[in-house]
């Protein structure tokens, strides 16, 4: 579950990671402490351009591979990306500045979001994003009316539901009809003549994202088969071929050692969404567009490695009715509450989702017996959970370091400052070197924003 560099020290056992002792980092830059393997990202940015790219060649056409800003953005990072060749999503003002901030493009940047605000829509539209993704009816007459202002033709698509309900969490399934994202698929032919008509806007195609952290591609076979075979009719209305297709991303990755035989290659996965995508195209009668998708998780989240130290520890008798709560419990007589200085506001996904996470003590190496553990945060909430359950040497003791895998996606982004806890800095690890690419905040910081 750690970054492909991670590695234990042989004499001490101290966790390394892009060839840097976890005591190192902390000693240097605090605790807890967000570390992302630049190498591991790079590498997994690569990975997943080259293999999409490739399989779309072998069907007969192009893919563009995205990087979803929302998993983990900032200015090193949409770098980082841009030089591996991926192009930048975004969805908010504040990522686009970001972006803009790292040097990136605007054609090469997509700006999505449900609610973007007029003047983030002239903004865009200014200075030549590639694509703004229309999610509701009236954003196609505000971006109309900007590109009109500034005298360009903007490319759009429209993000559509295409009731395909991704077999994951219900907050992160995004295509089912009930929920804030997108329109009903079933009126993309009449929106698509709706942008025909205005000359200011060039019409790109459909997009349409079923979820998050998905693991098969049976989704994605049925998504691309209803909105396919609706292209034929959408071309007629809008007088031309429909260039494009927009799969959107939520590739899913494993956060625990028994979610590793799940997880999906990305070779694999290319490949048989070229499949998918071909075969849907030749039942329905027309040529391949272009794809484009838009990976975070998949690229991000595995790079990133959080430490934490260790504060306190309880031991709590299993017994009632939280006995044989999970049958993998049942060898154990007790759960060993560990308290470490972060919790819920460096990763809320345990809360929001209640996702799992893999800890392991990166300080030292222990022969002590297992013990069935929760790795629990210090804010003032039962549901300030990092990591739910896992086995660990019962020896872990306050003064030890904890290191949580694959926190690279969604927790820098979501993270919080819930009891005027300082969010930690973010660190890039690389061939033994360190460096901050984004700063932590201080108690200080935190309390100078309340004015008196």
């Amino acid at each position: 579950m750690f970054p492909a560099t991670a590695r234990r020290g042989s004499e001490c056992g101290v966790l390394k990671v892009g060839d840097i002792r976890a005591t190192e980092l902390v000693e240097r830059f605090g605790s807890p402490l967000y570390v992302v393997d630049e190498a591991v990202a790079r590498q997994r940015a690569r990975d997943t351009r080259a293999a999409l790219q490739r399989e779309f060649a072998r069907v007969g056409t192009d893919a563009t591979v995205y990087y979803a800003g929302k998993a983990f953005l900032c200015v090193e990072v949409a770098r980082w990306m841009a030089e591996e060749g991926l192009n930048i999503d975004v969805a908010s003002g504040g990522e686009l500045a970001v972006a803009l901030a790292a040097g990136i493009d605007p054609g090469r940047i997509g700006f999505h979001g449900n609610n973007k605000s007029p003047e983030e829509i002239a903004h865009a539209v200014s200075i030549g994003v590639a694509v703004i993704v229309l999610d509701s009816e009236q954003e196609i007459e505000r971006v109309a009316e900007a590109a009109t202002a500034a005298g360009v033709r903007q490319r759009v698509r429209i993000r559509v539901n295409s009731g395909v309900h991704a077999s994951t969490h219900d907050f992160l399934a995004t295509s089912h009809e009930d929920q804030k994202f997108g329109l009903p698929l079933d009126r993309a032919v009449e929106l698509g003549r709706r942008i025909a008509a205005h000359p200011s806007l060039e019409f790109l195609g459909l997009h349409c994202h079923i979820g998050s952290q998905i693991f098969a591609t049976d989704g994605f076979r049925e998504s691309a088969r209803r909105l396919v075979g609706i292209y034929r009719e959408l071309a007629e209305a809008v007088g031309a071929p429909v260039p494009e297709l927009n799969l959107g991303g939520g590739f899913g990755i494993a956060y625990t050692s028994a979610e590793a035989g799940d997880a999906p290659d990305v070779a694999r996965v290319a490949a048989e969404l070229a499949d998918i995508v071909a075969e849907s195209c030749a039942e329905a009668g027309i040529p391949i567009p272009k794809l484009a998708f838009e990976p975070g998780r998949l690229i991000i989240g595995p790079a990133g490695v959080t430490l934490y130290s260790v504060g306190t520890t309880k031991a709590v008798a299993l017994g009632g009715s939280d006995a044989g709560s999970d049958p993998a419990d049942a060898g154990f007589a007790e759960r060993l509450y560990v308290s470490v200085d972060g919790g819920m506001s460096d990763n809320a996904r345990t809360a929001l989702y209640g996702a799992d996470y893999q800890v392991r003590i990166a300080n030292r190496r222990s022969a002590a017996a297992p013990a069935l553990v929760r790795v629990v945060g210090k804010h003032c909430e039962s549901g300030d959970i990092v990591v739910n359950r896992d086995v660990i040497p019962g020896d872990v003791a306050p003064g030890d370091l904890l290191a949580v895998a694959a926190t690279g996606a969604y927790c820098w982004s979501l993270s919080s400052n819930y009891n005027y806890v300082p969010r930690p800095p973010v660190i890039a690890v690389r061939d033994g070197e360190a460096r901050v690419i984004v700063r932590g905040e201080t108690v200080e910081e935190l309390v100078a924003k309340s004015v008196s």
